[in-house]
C-alpha cells in the first residue's frame, strides 16, 4: 500500500476543499502511529518505557509513510522477549466516516504488516500475556560462540551470549521467520533472505537474565553472513544484514557482534576475506572502529610503520589476522595514521592530505584511460557524444569535498577509539 497524497483524491470523488481541511485531520504519522515491543512480563505491556519506534515504514506503508483514516491511531506490534510470540492490534480515537466525505475509505491497517509476518500471530492481548509463561522455558538455538558482560550503571552489570546457528539447527527456521521481520523497520531496502540456501549463516545475541531462578534469554540482535565460493577452493563470508534491537542499542553490541564474527573465521584456512553487503553509514562507522581498534595491536600498524606510508606488509597481517580484505586495510591505515599526524605541524598534515587524496584521485585517473581507449576506437563524432568532461576545477572541489567527509568521519572513528584503548 502507497500512500501517496497526504489527502485521498479518488476520480468520480467531488471533495470540497472543506471537506479536504477536515480530512487532514485523519491523516497518521506511520512512524508515529507504530509501536514496538519485546516484552519479558505482563506488566511491559503497561510500561510505556518499554516502547520503541520504527527508524522507518515506507517498506510496508508506501514512501510517504502517512496512513489515511484515523486520529489517535496506534499500531500495536509486540513480540515476547525470548521466542518473539507476535501480537497485532491496533486501537484509535475515531475513524473516517465514507458517508460524510463523498464514500473516502480508510486506508487498511493490518493488513501491509500482517501479509509481512508470519501467520500464527495473535490478536488478544490475555491470549498473548497467557503466552509469556512459555519464555521461561526458551533456550538459544545452535552454539554458543561467547558470553560477555555490559557495565551498568548499578554496577550489576548485563550477560550477553552469541550463537551461531545455521538452517540445519533445530527449530531455526521458524524462529527466524519472526526475527527477520524487525528489518523493516531499521534496514532501508531490506528483503527476507531465502532460508532453503545452505550458505547462510546467523550470529544471534540474546541478554541472559534470571527469573524466579531461572535463566531467561531475551533477543537482543542479529547478523546474516552468507559463505560465498572463492576460487579454487575457499569461501569468502559476506556480512548481509547486521540488527541490533533498539532497546539494546549504545551497548557496544554490534562491535561485540562484529568481533565474534572475525573470531569465528579468522582461523579457518578456506576463508580469503569477510565482505559487506552494501554497507549503511552506520555500519561503516561500526567496521572502522572495530577493524582500526583490531589493528592497533598488530605490529605493522605500529606508529614508526604508519610514518612510512602503507604496506603490504600491513595488507598480509590484517588479512591473516582478521581477513580483512586490502581495501579495507587501507581505510584503517589511514585512520590510524591520522592520528599520529600532527594537524598543527602544516607539512605533516599536508603530506597526509595529499596521500589520500592521491588514493580518492585514482577513480579520475580510471576515468581518463577509459575516455583514453574510446578514442582509440570511436569515431570523432561518436567520441564527442559519449565523453564525459570533467575540469581541473572541477576535479579538486570534488576531491577537496570528498577529503573533508572522510577526514570528519575519520576522526568521529578516533573519537570512539580514545574512549576505549586508543594510545
Amino acid at each position: 500500500m502507497d500512500s501517496t497524497h497526504s489527502v485521498p483524491h479518488k476520480a468520480g470523488l467531488g471533495v470540497s476543499g472543506i471537506a479536504k481541511s477536515s480530512l487532514q485531520h485523519y491523516v497518521i504519522d506511520s512512524n508515529e502511529a507504530l509501536e514496538f515491543k519485546l516484552v519479558r512480563a505482563a506488566a511491559d505491556l503497561e510500561d510505556e518505557e518499554t516502547t520503541f519506534k520504527p527508524d522507518m515504514s515506507h517498506q510496508v506503508y508506501g514512501d510517504s509513510e502517512q496512513i489515511f483514516g484515523y486520529s489517535g491511531l496506534r499500531v500495536k506490534l509486540y513480540y515476547s522477549a525470548c521466542r518473539l510470540t507476535t501480537y497485532l492490534a491496533h486501537t484509535y480515537a475515531e475513524k473516517v466516516d465514507p458517508e460524510k466525505f463523498d464514500g473516502v475509505q480508510p486506508d487498511e491497517v493490518i493488513k501491509p504488516v500482517a501479509e509481512r509476518i508470519p501467520p500464527g500471530y495473535l490478536t488478544n492481548l490475555n491470549d498473548f500475556t497467557a503466552a509469556l509463561q512459555k519464555d521461561a522455558t526458551f533456550k538459544p538455538f545452535g552454539e554458543m560462540l561467547h558470553r560477555f558482560t555490559v557495565a551498568t550503571e548499578d554496577g550489576q552489570g548485563k550477560t550477553y551470549e552469541v550463537y551461531y546457528c545455521d538452517i540445519s539447527t533445530s527449530g531455526w527456521i521458524d524462529f527466524h521467520e519472526r526475527l527477520q521481520t524487525f528489518i523493516l523497520w531499521y534496514i532501508d531496502a531490506a528483503s527476507y533472505i531465502d532460508v532453503d540456501d545452505d550458505k547462510w549463516r546467523f550470529f544471534v545475541i540474546y541478554e541472559k537474565y534470571v527469573v524466579n531462578g531461572i535463566p531467561n534469554y531475551a533477543v537482543a540482535g542479529y547478523t546474516t553472513v552468507y559463505e560465498y565460493y572463492a576460487y579454487p577452493a575457499n569461501i569468502r563470508p559476506r556480512i548481509s544484514q547486521m540488527l541490533v534491537l533498539p532497546p539494546f542499542q549504545r551497548l557496544g553490541l554490534g562491535a561485540q557482534m562484529l568481533d565474534i564474527i572475525y573470531n569465528h573465521y579468522k582461523n579457518n584456512a578456506k576463508v580469503t576475506d569477510i565482505t559487506v553487503e552494501d554497507p549503511s553509514d552506520n555500519f561503516v562507522r561500526l567496521r572502522d572502529f572495530v577493524d582500526s581498534k583490531n589493528c592497533l595491536k598488530m605490529d605493522s600498524f605500529q606508529p614508526s610503520k604508519l610514518t612510512e606510508g602503507f604496506t603490504e606488509a600491513m595488507a598480509k597481517e590484517a588479512q591473516e589476522k582478521l581477513k580483512l580484505n586490502k581495501k579495507q586495510v587501507r581505510r584503517v591505515y589511514e585512520i590510524l595514521r591520522l592520528h599520529i599526524t600532527n594537524r598543527s605541524d602544516k607539512e605533516s598534515y599536508r603530506r597526509y592530505r595529499l596521500e589520500v587524496k592521491n588514493r580518492l584521485n585514482v577513480q579520475y585517473q580510471k576515468e581518463d584511460r577509459d575516455m583514453e581507449k574510446l578514442k582509440k576506437i570511436l569515431k570523432p563524432e561518436e567520441y564527442q557524444a559519449t565523453m564525459t568532461i570533467t575540469s581541473k576545477e572541477q576535479r579538486l572541489e570534488s576531491l577537496e569535498r570528498q577529503y573533508n567527509d572522510l577526514e570528519d568521519h575519520y576522526l568521529h572513528v578516533l573519537e570512539r577509539l580514545a574512549a576505549t584503548n586508543l594510545s
